[in-house]
């Protein structure tokens, strides 16, 4: 067993934990996404255990691992909530807002209520569900890492299918962060429906660009 399932079992014990997190934050295109997922270990054997021994802060995971986790987790969740923000409603709700809303969304939406939850980085004005703020949660609880790898995954396929539709941008490649291939596809065709526009990015600012209302 991990450190990070041996924290979430020394704050609470063998019941319902649950942990939430988010992926996006940071983009310059593309949804905000966040996840909360439960787990009932009270329930699990020691194979459970080893199944997502691996759940970690998902930047630090290849996407192959990430992809492999994620099948894992949903396998043994309780339950798993998630809950997106367009690049539209950023801007016209702000990050900060749609971060906290979508967080709390997800948290509030764990049936059964878990009996602890932790959520990576802050606290959630608003949520009326109990939950506890962890700094670098996704490093110190298992719950908290499997909503991180969770909501990445489920973020890396949306913009994978948007790759499709806009393949100028290569958000295969990129996934909508603010990478120097990214910014030389925006620098070559100016930006798009999933870009961030009320962003006062470095990288805009970089390149130049400005964006009105």
């Amino acid at each position: 067993m991990n450190e990070r399932f041996a924290f979430d079992l020394s704050r609470a014990g063998r019941v319902l934990v649950g942990g939430a997190d988010e992926a996006g934050r940071g983009c310059l295109a593309g949804p905000l996404v966040a996840a909360a997922v439960s787990f009932a270990y009270a329930s699990w054997t020691d194979d459970d255990f080893a199944a997502v021994e691996r759940v970690d802060d998902s930047k630090r995971l290849s996407r192959q691992l990430r992809a492999t986790l994620y099948e894992e987790v949903l396998r043994r969740a309780q339950h798993v909530v998630v809950v997106a923000y367009s690049a539209a409603s950023i801007d016209r709700r702000g990050l900060q807002r749609c971060n906290v809303e979508a967080l709390g969304a997800a948290v509030c939406s764990l049936e059964p209520t878990p009996a602890a939850v932790f959520v990576d980085g802050f606290a959630l004005p608003g949520c009326s569900a109990a939950h506890e703020p962890l700094v670098r949660g996704d490093a110190r609880s298992a719950a908290v890492a499997a909503a991180s790898v969770v909501a990445k995954v489920t973020r890396d396929r949306v913009m994978l299918a948007m790759h499709e539709r806009f393949p100028q941008y290569r958000f295969d490649q990129h996934v909508g962060y603010a990478t120097e291939l990214h910014q030389q596809m925006i620098t070559a065709h100016g930006v798009c429906e999933l870009h961030r526009r009320s962003f006062d990015a470095i990288s805009y600012r970089q390149l130049g660009l400005r964006f009105e209302g």
